[in-house]
């Protein structure tokens, strides 16, 4: 199957500061010189943030990674599980139309879905909440037929069920996942017929279910709020900050002039102002993108700083790095990237040019 970015794109994309915070920890796990692993999380978080993977999205986390435009896109149109077009703003519905699914009645779950959503998979509802698309075995053949809804699994579906289900999804209910039968978890269709002393005093619901509906997040589009910003192998488990009302965009933030820097906290460097320009000097800026690590939203950036050629960079000092760590909101990046170094040569190599 041809796999192309949709033909309406937005202008721009940027992580929540939460999910900028967990993007740039998720980094951390990989060795120097390896970022570019970490290429599928991000990908899924910037879908998980907006409901579809879009081209400023894949281009923004290629940034962040110091990768190549083409490589990110390239994973981003391998794998079916990243979509590239707009799905509805409440759930985009996943029914599974192999072997045994389609044995127990996926045909009619996907009859269903082009009565009540649209005629096409893909298509998005006139009311723009629900989208569908008939996807390869999920994996829970035992509990067929089902559906995966957002980021759980609905399953023993009927299609009487299924239809009550998608109407409560546009009501804004959010349906328990799990068996839609009665069953508790994958056990006989007839009952139990071992372990039948754990039956009493279990959860409500199964594991996967207990959880979905304590965090309650199915559907939900992740911004860093629902769950704890985690990080051991940093030795950190503290919990992101949890907003009271939206925050703006990092890209936003990050455009408008910097004020005062805050205090430097134990064991981080002190501040201070690396030299900086109001405008390039004759000849025109230098070309930051040959930097690791730097595209072009990157390079805006330093260039509204006031930081435009390379011998600017290649004398900043913890002091300095810590100053435009502080504006950029890529903490690290610097020194995990060595930008100084880079533009150090750079330097020299365009000084013996000249």
């Amino acid at each position: 199957m041809l796999r192309r970015l949709h033909p309406d794109q937005p202008e721009s994309f940027a992580f929540t500061p939460e999910n900028q915070a967990w993007a740039e920890a998720q980094i951390t796990k990989y060795p120097e010189g390896r970022q570019a692993s970490a290429i599928i999380p991000l990908l899924w978080r910037a879908q998980e943030q907006e409901g579809w993977l879009t081209k400023p999205a894949i281009e923004a986390v290629a940034d962040m990674l110091g990768m190549a435009h083409i490589r990110a896109l390239e994973v981003a149109t391998f794998y079916f599980m990243f979509q590239l077009q707009p799905v509805g703003e409440v759930a985009h519905i996943q029914v599974c139309g192999t072997t045994s699914c389609m044995i127990c009645g996926a045909e009619d779950l996907i009859a269903v879905c082009k009565e009540k959503i649209a005629p096409n998979p893909h298509q998005i509802s006139e009311d723009g909440k629900l989208s569908w698309e008939e996807v390869e075995c999920l994996g829970a053949c035992t509990n067929a037929p089902m559906a995966q809804i957002g980021k759980d699994y609905y399953e023993d579906l009927t299609a009487e069920r299924f239809a009550e289900m998608i109407d409560e999804f546009r009501a804004g209910k959010v349906p328990t996942p799990g068996p839609q039968n009665g069953r508790y978890a994958a056990e006989p269709l007839s009952g139990l017929t071992s372990l039948t002393e754990h039956a009493e005093g279990r959860a409500p619901y199964n594991g996967s279910v207990q959880l979905a509906t304590e965090i309650g997040d199915t559907v939900k589009r992740i911004d860093g709020t629902e769950v704890p910003l985690v990080t051991p192998w940093l030795g950190s488990k503290s919990k992101a900050a949890r907003p009271k009302k939206a925050a703006a965009p990092v890209a936003e933030a990050v455009a408008e002039p910097a004020s005062e820097p805050a205090p430097a906290t134990a064991g981080e460097a002190p501040e201070q102002a690396p030299e900086l320009l109001s405008a390039a000097r004759e000849g025109g800026p230098d070309d930051l993108k040959l930097l690791k690590g730097v595209g072009p939203k990157l390079e805006g950036l330093l260039n509204e700083m006031g930081i435009f050629h390379f011998d600017q960079i290649a004398a900043w000092g913890p002091e300095e790095i810590a100053w435009v760590d502080a504006r950029l909101k890529f903490k690290g990046r610097i020194e995990r990237d060595g930008w100084i170094a880079q533009a150090r040569d750079l330097a020299n190599a365009k000084d013996k040019g000249a």
